[in-house]
């Protein structure tokens, strides 16, 4: 038996709440992970955004595909499925914080951490992650305890119909949009600190990508800062980008912070945030994907961990979840400062595919 990760948004804890609580729902793409787990396993499952602990279920069938509506009336995403049985799933109000001291001393990946240092988070950064077997019997034993006992954690109503998203519908399916208040839409100077941090990061980025044997592209008005981070740049850096678009197309594709090419065809294309109200580099991504509905690239938002919640929120903003293609967020992901950092530490990193950056990409819905 082992313990793997189920991670919930506020909507999807909502929704499987008022299910029968026999079935929980994974991805598409999560399919290979899926066959990993077994009868008897046990999903810890885990509230994002709240970051709380909600429960336990355990595992009572192989995976299977089912296109069924049942976490949302319509579109759900969530096909691959497996029946399982609660052992426990807690109201919000008595779910138990991470930064709970009773819980962050006891976890292999925060014990060892300040609770406002980021890089804890990469262990919860998607479903199916198996967990240390010694934090998978705390947590569950935790939960267990809990269920009997009902200590209650506060939970601000107002703050937490904040957390959750909406779904609408487009022209030819529901997406899930989120509207942020008045209040949280912000603009600041941005520290000459932040901005040389996301040079560093533009220039890691680069780094990775030619070492897999991919052509780079950066911003003219980028080059110089980033190649006084990155040395190795001869030969895989571009002058001229090998594309037939259109002059608006290639202008808006020009000013993407980092783009990898193999022979004539983007691969990925990545937008370093460093300003607080992580916008401009999303704006760009769904300008890109307006003029050009269907290009066929994985597109990624990288800023430090401590706003991913914001990169989500403005992902889901119903101009972005309502473009022709569809929605922003299912082909635009989040990318951490610190996951770029791990895999710029990854030996071998000329023997891999560029499919090892969707271990590190977490998706906003």
């Amino acid at each position: 038996m082992a313990y793997y990760l189920d991670l919930f948004s506020p909507e999807t804890y909502e929704a499987f709440t008022n299910s029968n609580r026999d079935i929980s729902g994974f991805r598409l793409r999560q399919k290979n992970a899926a066959s990993r787990i077994a009868v008897g396993d046990k999903l810890i499952c885990y509230m994002t955004k709240l970051s709380r602990w909600v429960g336990v279920l355990e595992v009572t069938s192989k995976w299977f595909e089912d296109k069924t509506p049942l976490f949302y009336e319509t579109d759900d995403p969530f096909v691959i499925r497996f029946k399982v049985k609660p052992l426990v799933w807690l109201p919000k109000d008595k779910a138990f914080p991470i930064r709970d001291e009773r819980v962050w001393r006891r976890l292999s990946f925060t014990r060892d951490y300040d609770q406002e240092y980021p890089y804890w988070t990469g262990k919860l950064r998607a479903s199916l992650n198996q967990l240390d077997e010694k934090d998978g019997q705390f947590l569950e034993q935790l939960l267990l305890d809990q269920a009997e006992r009902e200590e209650v954690f506060p939970v601000d109503e107002r703050e937490y119909q904040k957390l959750l998203a909406h779904r609408v519908r487009g022209l030819d399916k529901t997406v899930t949009v989120s509207v942020p208040q008045d209040s949280e839409i912000e603009m600041v100077t941005v520290p000459a600190t932040e901005v040389r941090e996301s040079i560093k990061v533009q220039a890691l980025l680069a780094s990775i990508g030619a070492k897999m044997g991919m052509r780079i592209w950066i911003p003219r008005n980028d080059r110089n800062s980033v190649l006084a981070e990155w040395k190795d740049y001869q030969e895989t850096l571009l002058d001229k980008l090998p594309l037939n678009y259109d002059e608006t197309t290639l202008r808006t594709i020009e000013q993407i912070d980092v783009i990898w090419l193999k022979r004539r065809a983007i691969v990925r294309a990545f937008e370093v945030e460093h300003s607080t109200s992580i916008y401009s580099g999303i704006l760009r991504m769904a300008d890109l994907l307006a003029l050009q509905p269907n290009m066929d690239i994985k597109l990624h938002i990288v800023a430090p961990s401590e706003r991913r919640e914001k990169v989500f929120q403005e992902i889901l903003r119903p101009v972005f979840s309502l473009l022709e293609k569809g929605p922003l967020y299912e082909c635009c992901t989040f990318i951490s400062y610190e996951s770029v950092q791990e895999l710029a530490k990854l030996k071998h990193l000329a023997y891999l595919s560029d499919d090892v950056l969707d271990e590190y990409a977490e998706e906003a819905e």
